[in-house]
């Protein structure tokens, strides 16, 4: 496993290759943002407990775990591209097959594979943008793919404001979706990326330690942002808020991840070390967490604090990724890129349960309280790491 300096190995970032990568993900985002409410919203329709419709979304984070280690063998394989393809086929395929099953128990079988195969592509298209950006301009690169990312995830639940969700039709136009994202990784074949075949491709779990501040900053948002896509608006409404309030939460937090993305990028391409940037984002959510409790008593003051906190954060996942690319290249950044969607997967899991019992503990102040001990957390490993190297 070895490290590259800080200077990319591309003279320029190859563009067509960076953006046909980000298209690709945004059409599967979209077929996703789609999906998500598409199930839960059958599986109520057809009397599923809320209990079981909770344990059918958590399959995906299952899925992670067993599929992401595979993806470096099987892209070596068969190439970044085919396997992509072939990914986008089968997700697309899964997604129809949900209609002609009956939820319970199949939906469970059909999103684990689901699940994989999303994975899958989430791990190869981010390895693409990295390997196509240079270091000059990587943290913008991701930028824009991180705000295309959140764009695409609000599109998905949009349709269903016109498709509905009884019938086939909104089955069919989540799996086109998904099917138009091979047309641009097609498109732009002759620059993806090429990993060594030979010798055995290395266990992933080494390459969490790698480069640990990226990893860390995979982890502590996707524990963060599952925490407040599930609990804010349910801390909104024990703090007196209406639903329609609580839900607009969710929306002000999701613009502020849009406007932030691309400038956080920039910025994180004019500093010397991206590890300052995550722990800046970091700090603003440690920050963000402590005048919560204070912010909520005001309405437009909670909006306003929200959509600072929420758009600074979620540089964390960029500038994450942004930290790895300038750390590694070839099989190695495939490895790790994987092992930082593991670390995501397992922060989706364990961020709500936290704060969920945070707030059964403190009352709904309990929200800040957990959400701001991941940042913590994060703001200690820092310190320990910079440490480490004076």
């Amino acid at each position: 496993m070895k490290e590259k300096s800080l200077t990319s190995q591309f003279a320029d970032t190859d563009m067509r290759s960076a953006f046909a990568a980000i298209a690709s993900i945004t059409a599967v985002v979209m077929g996703l943002g789609l999906s998500g409410p598409l199930l839960s919203l059958n599986m109520e329709q057809k009397g599923v407990s809320s209990n079981l419709i909770g344990a059918n979304t958590s399959i995906a984070g299952i899925a992670a775990f067993v599929s992401v280690p595979f993806v470096t063998m099987v892209s070596k394989r068969l190439g970044v591209v085919n396997t992509l393809s072939l990914n986008i086929v089968l997700a697309a395929s899964l997604l129809m097959a949900f209609f002609f099953f009956e939820p319970i128990p199949e939906w469970f079988l059909i999103r684990f594979l689901f699940g994989c195969n999303l994975s899958m592509i989430f791990v190869l298209s981010e390895f693409w943008i990295n390997y196509a950006a240079n270091e000059k301009n990587r943290g913008m690169i991701l930028g824009i793919y991180g705000t295309v990312l959140s764009i695409g995830f609000a599109v998905g639940p949009a349709i269903i404001s016109f498709a509905g969700i009884d019938g086939i039709m909104p089955f069919v136009i989540g799996s086109a979706l998904i099917a138009l994202a091979i047309v641009p990784a097609l498109y732009a074949k002759q620059g993806q990326p090429v990993m060594e075949v030979t010798g055995k491709t290395p266990s992933i779990w080494p390459y969490i330690f790698l480069v640990p501040m990226a990893t860390a900053a995979g982890f502590i948002f996707g524990a963060v942002e599952q925490a407040e896509l599930s609990l804010l608006p349910v801390y909104a409404t024990r703090s007196g808020y209406n639903e329609a309030q609580a839900a607009l939460l969710l929306t002000v937090t999701g613009i502020g991840n849009v406007v932030f993305q691309i400038p956080l990028g920039i910025a994180s391409d004019k500093v010397r070390d991206r590890r300052t940037v995550l722990a800046v984002c970091a700090c603003t959510g440690l920050l963000g967490s402590i005048v919560l409790p204070f912010a909520v008593q005001h309405l437009y003051l909670l909006y306003l604090n929200v959509f600072l906190w929420g758009g600074v954060v979620g540089g964390m996942y960029t500038i994450g990724l942004a930290h790895l690319g300038s750390r590694l290249t070839g099989t190695d950044l495939a490895q790790a890129n994987a092992a930082f969607v593991m670390c995501y997967a397992v922060g989706m899991t364990i961020g709500p349960q936290l704060v969920g019992l945070a707030m059964d503990v403190f009352g709904p102040n309990g929200f800040a309280i957990g959400i701001g001990f991941f940042f913590t957390i994060f703001m200690l490993l820092y310190f320990v790491r910079r440490k480490a190297r004076a």
